[in-house]
């Protein structure tokens, strides 16, 4: 089972998901630089009141005497102030980043302290009143909130300390979902237009592509219309201009050929009703043989140069019932040739090439092989239909040069042992040309199975 591919294949996909990446990843810098500094603004934030309330409560008390009524160890609630001649008791979280701003805004004041430090509690209180209402008018369930306090202990002078403290919020701001709407505006905003510029790319190429298969598919294609930018327009031009040229030489090669065939044949038949005035009927026998030879090498040539350019009409096709006519045609000529039973197998094909493609293979099995073995069979999306021999095979070294034309198992040009090596290469062309293939295999048990793989 192939795996799913998370890369696109197109060009405008692959160009959108680099785009994406990049976006992504330079939000994600944003993200991290934006994070940094807005960690750095609340913890200015946390730690300037506290900072301030001690400065203003070391103002207020001049030379660092008790003023103003202040007795140590008393707490000034208005100020959330409290002095103390021995180290408070800190009870909660340290919090060495407080401590360490703390430090530094006393010093960019011109403020000598001796020691700093810095704790976070929280304290579980009871909802309010308002809390309570909002809870039984929306049927919350009602629960306790946590409250956060922050407290610094200053030791301003030798024994001397001086405690702040402040609430903190218990609810964290929403920065993430901030930050996330930002990025879908700016995905919008940057692939929106570039989604649009490379549908429009895409479509020209897309039908550039389709044209170039079918042309390679059937020898035909329809022309491509010129649109896009204009590198793209420049690239449909030529492409244009290339398929007319080539149409036009294979259009000429079609008509040569039809010329040669004709002229050809013509000049046979006069050889076929001389050869029936001869009196030696071994003799009239071996030249009619060497004419329908040469008619039917004429025919394979022919054939073989014009594969892919068939005018004959694709239809769907039982190519069970086909392989059957066509073996029971063998059998009436007295060929050693059996079909194994097979199911229904139909097929959009062209039914005269099918045949001439399976007339082939058995011929060369009966030749080579000494009787020919013919089912059809289908297997995994595919339809196979096997021509196998009881002959010697071929070697494994061969098999690619056997469907070269012109190429024979058998190295002499004795008509009794085959052909002129077209056999092969024609049923070849007529598999490519329905997006089929031909493969040779030896069998286990000995012969070669010749088969024609089409699509089911």
């Amino acid at each position: 089972m192939k795996g799913v591919r998370l890369w696109p294949q197109s060009l405008v996909g692959q160009i959108i998901l680099i785009v994406a990446i990049a976006l992504f990843v330079a939000q994600a810098i944003n993200f991290g630089l934006l994070l940094r500094e807005r960690n750095r603004v609340d913890l200015t934030g946390q730690t300037a009141p506290l900072v301030y309330r001690v400065i203003n409560a070391l103002d207020g008390r001049g030379d660092h005497g008790m003023e103003h009524g202040d007795r140590p160890g008393e707490r000034d609630d208005r100020r959330a102030i409290y002095f103390s001649t021995t180290r408070p008791v800190l009870d909660g979280r340290a919090r060495p980043d407080v401590q360490a701003r703390a430090e530094a805004m006393f010093a960019d004041i011109g403020l000598t302290v001796r020691s700093v430090a810095a704790v976070e509690d929280s304290r579980v209180m009871p909802a309010r009143r308002w809390e309570q209402i909002r809870h039984r008018a929306t049927g919350e369930a009602p629960g306790d909130r946590r409250v956060g306090r922050l407290r610094l202990a200053v030791e301003y002078e030798p024994g001397k300390w001086v405690t702040s403290e402040a609430r903190i919020g218990s609810r964290p701001a929403r920065f993430g979902g901030w930050l996330i709407g930002q990025t879908l505006i700016l995905y919008a905003i940057v692939l929106l237009p570039l989604l649009w510029v490379g549908r429009r790319l895409a479509r020209p190429l897309k039908q550039l592509t389709g044209s170039a298969q079918q042309f390679a598919r059937t020898g035909a294609a329809d022309p491509v219309d010129e649109r896009g930018p204009g590198d793209v327009r420049d690239l449909t031009m030529a492409f244009n201009a290339m398929r007319a040229r080539i149409i036009a030489m294979l259009d000429e090669k079609d008509r040569m050929l039809g010329a040669i065939g004709h002229d050809l044949r013509t000049p046979l038949a006069s050889l076929r009703v001389r050869a029936e005035s001869v009196e030696d009927e071994g003799e009239r026998t071996r030249m009619s043989d060497t004419i329908d030879e040469m008619n039917r090498m004429l025919e394979d040539i022919l054939s073989l140069a014009r594969a892919g350019r068939s005018t004959e009409a694709a239809q769907k096709v039982d190519l069970a019932a086909l392989a059957d006519a066509v073996v029971e045609d063998f059998i009436e000529l007295g060929s050693p040739v059996d079909l194994a039973d097979s199911e229904r197998a139909v097929a959009f094909v062209r039914p005269q090439q099918i045949r001439r493609a399976l007339r082939n293979l058995i011929e060369n099995a009966i030749v080579y092989g000494d009787r020919a073995h013919v089912s059809v069979v289908r297997e995994a999306g595919m339809i196979r239909i096997a021509v196998a021999d009881d002959g010697p095979g071929i070697a494994e070294e061969r098999m690619a040069e056997m469907l070269e034309p012109f190429t024979r198992l058998e190295g002499s040009r004795n008509r009794e042992t085959g052909g002129a090596g077209l056999g092969l290469a024609l049923v070849r062309a007529i598999m490519a040309e329905h997006q089929g293939e031909l493969r040779l295999a030896n069998r286990p048990q000995g012969g070669l199975e010749a088969s024609l793989v089409l699509p089911g």
